[in-house]
């Protein structure tokens, strides 16, 4: 009889221990069938709303490789894009994607890809080697023309790719300039610094205004989300900033080193002879071993093609918000840009503004962006007028077609955000081959 009760006391002491191990078993189990559940659900709702494509860069993962470890939902910086469902991980919100690729970083079994572009959207892609330079010999590429639209990673790539061009022979020619850098964007003003700091014989040429895309931001965008490197700087750690405080930083990094930009000079073609190219301008001509092209991605704005697009009210990049204080705006465009603008325009005094977008949902936007403009809508400041098409502007209105209905508003200015016709022509004429990404790296 003491031996069954002994027995039954063991019993009972390792059902005491194991007891609180099953419990927690179970409500991880639990906890992660209720999380699945939530996650499918968003998923199938961005489905349904048609937010199932992602901007850029984003990750896909291997089903088969795949552990449920979590490490890729916890690295990503924007919180919400990646989650495990049925044991494995999906990209439950394609569009909050930004490309930061720390997911593929943290996954400990190499289950994530980063690819551009999906099976419906193809990207054109330059095609650049580790060292980010061409096909074509001498001819790099850095920055968001790359695919990389982050600044961080723009800042990035300029400093690797100058550092791979130090690493090529140098030309004892005094009329031969070791590097031509086209863009002073983020990558090219982290090329420029890379090059001043290796005392090459470069020159930087931008055709606009120094700090290239990001100079024409709205004011007061938020930007830069991650610390980067910069040569003879070091580490900056902006993590966000405004716009106005990260272009008064490079306009003091560049007073402090002395670098030069020539700014508001166009390059117009490159000829190639033996031994490098020759880069003409709207100004002169530069001999080169080497080019760095970091021009972006935006090239020529893409237009309407609808009558009055010509009047002088139609612009194609937001300037400044305040100068459309007490007017009659049209926003037309559906990514960042325009949404951005519309919300920004419409926190100024007396303003009318209308967000216009052909498609039925701001599947190309992040969605902060997106939250402004439900929130800036819900306030009675905006107008959105889904599934619209611009069909022609007058001096004093504009008129719209929503699903086959004539839409006439009172207009005073128009901010046609609609992306830009992107330089693959220029490229390929240069030699320069540039492939069509359907979900590939």
């Amino acid at each position: 009889m003491e031996e069954k009760i002994s027995t039954a006391s063991e019993y009972l002491i390792i059902l005491i221990y194991l007891l609180p191990i099953v419990l927690f078993w179970l409500y991880r189990i639990l906890k992660s069938r209720r999380a699945s559940h939530r996650h499918t659900q968003a998923l199938e709702e961005n489905r349904q709303a048609g937010l199932t494509e992602p901007a850029s860069l984003h990750p896909i993962s291997n089903r088969d490789l795949c552990i449920a470890c979590n490490a890729c939902v916890k690295a990503c910086p924007e919180g919400n894009v990646l989650a495990i469902i049925n044991d494995k991980v999906e990209l439950v919100n394609p569009t909050h994607c930004i490309g930061h690729g720390a997911c593929a970083r943290a996954c400990p079994v190499n289950a994530i890809t980063l690819v551009f572009g999906t099976e419906k959207r193809g990207v054109d892609i330059p095609n650049i080697n580790a060292n980010f330079e061409t096909n074509v010999p001498g001819i790099f590429i850095a920055g968001e023309l790359g695919g990389m639209g982050l600044i961080r990673n723009a800042v990035e790539q300029g400093r690797q790719a100058m550092e791979a061009i130090c690493k090529k022979p140098r030309i004892d020619d005094k009329d031969q300039l070791d590097v031509v850098i086209i863009g002073a964007g983020p990558a090219g003003f982290s090329a420029s610094l890379s090059a001043l700091q290796n005392k090459l014989r470069f020159v930087t040429l931008e055709q606009e205004t120094f700090g290239g895309t990001v100079s024409h931001y709205p004011r007061g965008k938020i930007v830069m989300t991650q610390p980067a490197e910069l040569a003879i700087i070091g580490k900056i750690r902006f993590r966000e900033t405004t716009k106005e405080e990260l272009m008064a930083f490079w306009e003091k990094v560049v007073q402090d080193t002395g670098l030069q930009v020539n700014c508001n000079e166009r390059m117009e073609s490159i000829t190639p002879f033996e031994g490098g190219y020759e880069v003409k301008t709207t100004k002169t001509s530069y001999r080169t071993s080497n080019i760095l092209l970091a021009i972006g991605r935006r090239g020529t704005p893409r237009k309407l093609g609808v009558p009055g697009e010509e009047l002088p009210k139609v612009v194609y990049r937001l300037v400044d918000p305040e100068q459309y204080r007490d007017k009659h705006v049209l926003i037309v465009g559906g990514g960042d840009s325009a949404l951005e603008a519309a919300t920004s325009i419409a926190e100024e005094p007396g303003t009318t503004v209308t967000l216009s977008y052909r498609s039925g949902a701001f599947s190309r936007a992040k969605e902060k962006n997106r939250q402004k403009v439900e929130a800036a809508e819900a306030a009675g400041k905006l107008t959105v007028l889904l599934k619209s098409n611009t069909k022609e502007i007058t001096r004093r209105s504009v008129i719209l077609d929503q699903e086959g209905k004539k839409i006439e508003i009172d207009n005073d200015a128009i901010i046609v955000s609609a992306g830009g016709i992107l330089p693959t022509g220029m490229l390929r004429d240069m030699g320069i081959k540039v492939d069509t990404k359907f979900g590939t790296a």
